[in-house]
C-alpha cells in the first residue's frame, strides 16, 4: 500500500503491473519532494543560525558558567586554529535545526498522512499540541536541573586538590543543547503511548500487565538519553516519566472504556 499524496486516494488492490509502476513513480516523486523541501529548511534555518550564533552562544555560555562555583579554576581554549570556525559551524547548524523542526516535522507529515485511515489520523489531532506542550515542559524541567547536574560534577574535583578545568569553548553549550533535547524527546513517552493504544497495537490489559517491564525500561532510557549520564539527571527524567506513563495508562483505559477487552472476548 503506497502513499500518493495529498491529492490521491488510497488504491488497497493494484493489480495491473503498469498501474503498480506508475502508482510507485508517483510514490517515489512525491518522498523526492519532500525531501527536498526538507534540505531547504535546512539550509535556511543554517543561515539564519549562522547569523544568531554569537547571541545564542555568549547567552548560553555565561549561564553555564555562573552555575560553576567562583572558587574552582575555570578556563576554555581552543587546540587548534581551526577549531573557532568548526563551532561555529556545528553550533549554527543546531541551531537552524532546533529552529527548522516543525517544519520539517510537517513535510514528514504530509508524506505519511495520505497512507493512513481517518481513524489513525484522528487522535494526531490532540497529539500534535499535546506533543509540543510536553516537549517544552521537559525541556524547563531540564532547565532547572541543569544547576545541580554541573554542581554535582564539579564536586568531585574537591578529591583533586590544587587542579581546576579546561575545556573547549562550546562544550557547555553542547552539553545544555543535549540535555534539554533529551529531557523533550523523553517526555514524549505518552504520545507514543497513547498513540499506539489508539491505533490498535497497545491495550490497557498489556498496559496494566507489563507496567513494571516498562517502568525498567524507563528508567534504562534515562539513563541512555541523558548525555550526562549522572545520577541526579537521571532520576529527574525517569521519575516525571514514569508518572507520565501511569496517566497515559490511564487515559487509554478512560478512552477505550466502551472497548471490549479482545483477551476477556476470546474466554466468553
Amino acid at each position: 500500500m503506497l502513499a500518493l499524496g495529498p491529492n490521491r486516494q488510497r488504491n488497497s488492490s493494484v493489480q495491473d503491473p503498469d498501474e503498480f509502476r506508475l502508482s510507485l513513480v508517483e510514490h517515489l516523486d512525491e518522498l523526492r519532494g519532500r525531501i527536498v523541501r526538507i534540505l531547504v529548511f535546512l539550509i535556511v534555518g543554517w543561515v539564519f543560525g549562522w547569523v544568531v550564533e554569537p547571541t545564542v552562544y555568549e547567552t548560553l555560555s555565561q549561564w553555564a558558567q555562573k552555575q560553576i562555583p567562583a572558587s574552582v579554576k575555570y578556563e576554555e581554549a581552543f587546540r587548534s586554529v581551526t577549531e573557532p570556525f568548526m563551532l561555529k559551524l556545528k553550533l549554527s547548524f543546531y541551531i537552524g535545526l532546533v529552529l527548522m523542526f516543525p517544519f520539517i516535522i510537517g513535510q514528514v507529515w504530509g508524506f505519511i498522512r495520505p497512507a493512513l485511515r481517518p481513524t489513525e489520523v484522528r487522535p494526531f489531532k490532540v497529539l500534535a499540541p499535546l506533543s509540543f506542550v510536553l516537549f517544552f515542559v521537559g525541556c524547563a524541567l531540564c532547565w532547572s536541573i541543569i544547576p545541580i547536574a554541573l554542581g554535582w560534577f564539579v564536586s568531585y574535583l574537591g578529591e583533586f586538590p590544587g587542579t581546576g578545568i579546561i575545556q573547549e569553548p562550546g562544550t557547555l553549550v553542547f552539553f545544555i543543547a543535549k540535555m534539554l533535547l533529551a529531557f523533550g524527546i523523553g517526555f514524549q513517552l505518552p504520545v507514543v503511548v497513547f498513540f499506539l493504544a489508539k491505533i490498535g497495537i497497545l491495550t490497557p490489559a498489556v498496559l496494566k500487565t507489563h507496567w513494571r517491564h516498562a517502568t525498567v525500561v524507563i528508567f534504562f532510557l534515562s539513563m541512555i538519553l541523558t548525555p550526562s549520564n549522572d545520577i541526579p539527571s537521571m532520576l529527574t527524567m525517569a521519575i516525571p516519566m514514569t508518572l507520565l506513563f501511569f496517566m497515559s495508562m490511564l487515559a487509554v483505559s478512560w478512552s477505550n472504556r466502551h472497548q471490549r477487552d479482545p483477551v476477556l472476548d476470546q474466554l466468553d
